[in-house]
Parts: C-alpha cells; sequence; structure tokens
C-alpha cells in the first residue's frame, strides 16, 4: 500500500491512482478539516474508482489545524474520531486511529489504544517498537472475546439452528449480525496467531 498524506478530497487520490499499478492499495491520511467536510465523497470515489481500502487519522496535524489541544482524552476530537469510524464502515474501509506522541507515558499510550479501539477503529498507527505490544492487546481479541466468539460460531453452526436469525447462547440472545461479529473476532485471532503474535 501506499500512504497518501493531507487527502482533502478525491483529487489527491485519482492522481495517485495515475501513477500506481492497480494491484497498490491506497491508504490515505486523514488529518485536515477540509478533509473531514468531503470525508463521505472521499471514501466512495475512493473505494468504487482508486482502490482505497484505509483511512489513517494524522491527529497530530488535524490538532494544529483545529487548533485545538490534545489533551489526554482527546476530548475536543472524540467527534472527528467517531466520524472516521462511521464513514469508514459505511464504504468498507478500514480505519486506524493516530499516533500518540509522549513515548515516555505508557499508560497514557495504553489509555488512548482502549478507547481507540471502544471507538471502534482497527488498529493504532505507532512512532516506536515499544508501543506495539499494548497496541496489540488493546485491538486483539481476548481470551473472554475467543470463548463467547467461539461459542456463538459453534451455537450457530449446530443443525438446530440452521436457517435461524436468532438464538440463545449462554442465557442470551444472539443474532445473525453478532455470529459476523464472533467470525470477524476469530479471523483476526487466526492472522494473528499466523504472524506469530
Amino acid at each position: 500500500a501506499v500512504l497518501l498524506p493531507k487527502v482533502s478530497g478525491e483529487g489527491a487520490l485519482r492522481d495517485a491512482r495515475i501513477r500506481l499499478p492497480d494491484i497498490i492499495e491506497l491508504w490515505a491520511m486523514v488529518e485536515t478539516c477540509a478533509a473531514f467536510l468531503d470525508l463521505d465523497r472521499i471514501a466512495h470515489a475512493g473505494r468504487e474508482d482508486h482502490g482505497l481500502t484505509t483511512f489513517v487519522l494524522g491527529t497530530n496535524d488535524l490538532a494544529v489545524e483545529m487548533r485545538c489541544t490534545l489533551d489526554a482524552g482527546r476530548s475536543a476530537m472524540t467527534p472527528l474520531l467517531t466520524q472516521a469510524v462511521v464513514v469508514a464502515r459505511a464504504h468498507g474501509l478500514a480505519v486506524l486511529d493516530g499516533v500518540f506522541n509522549d513515548l515516555a507515558d505508557q499508560d497514557g499510550f495504553t489509555r488512548q489504544c482502549a478507547q481507540g479501539a471502544m471507538l471502534g477503529f482497527d488498529g493504532k498507527t505507532v512512532i516506536h517498537p515499544k508501543q506495539l505490544a499494548a497496541a496489540n492487546a488493546a485491538y486483539g481479541p481476548s481470551a473472554g472475546d475467543m470463548e463467547r466468539a467461539e461459542a456463538i460460531a459453534k451455537a450457530f453452526a449446530h443443525p438446530e439452528h440452521a436457517g435461524k436469525g436468532a438464538i440463545k447462547v449462554g442465557g442470551r440472545m444472539v443474532e445473525l449480525l453478532h455470529l459476523r461479529e464472533a467470525e470477524r473476532t476469530l479471523a483476526v485471532a487466526a492472522a494473528i496467531a499466523a504472524k506469530g503474535g
């Protein structure tokens, strides 16, 4: 993939696609106010016409352009983080959270990873290898996530549940949307295992 900085409109994606072979995915840095005003169009045209697969949040540049303060909880930016996730999901794109600058604050990084995972990001960009373990822990499935996913997948695979849209698993009602999420969790775990953790 090629990561394009400062993507604020479809034109940057179109220009990159002209210069690159179709086999190379495009990733867009979303780090300007203009990008957020046109995010739906960027995602739609990018995915349909230019091979865009991923948004990467450029929270540092965005904060400078917004003239906001990046506090620990990113309170000024949370609505935009959510918007990026919603638009990415609507168009079938992956979306990665921005970097955490304070290499000495491992607890802060861990909290920000948890926040990003809670908001629905697929992962977090890092600026140092010592940040990888916390990012992988936040975005990878936990043992409890795996148990739930396996139970849901096993229950829906049972012949008595064939064709059902909702079933009871462990005392709770689960639907096909839960099965899709369980399958995603199992796929993520398999990919992590294949890469050696």
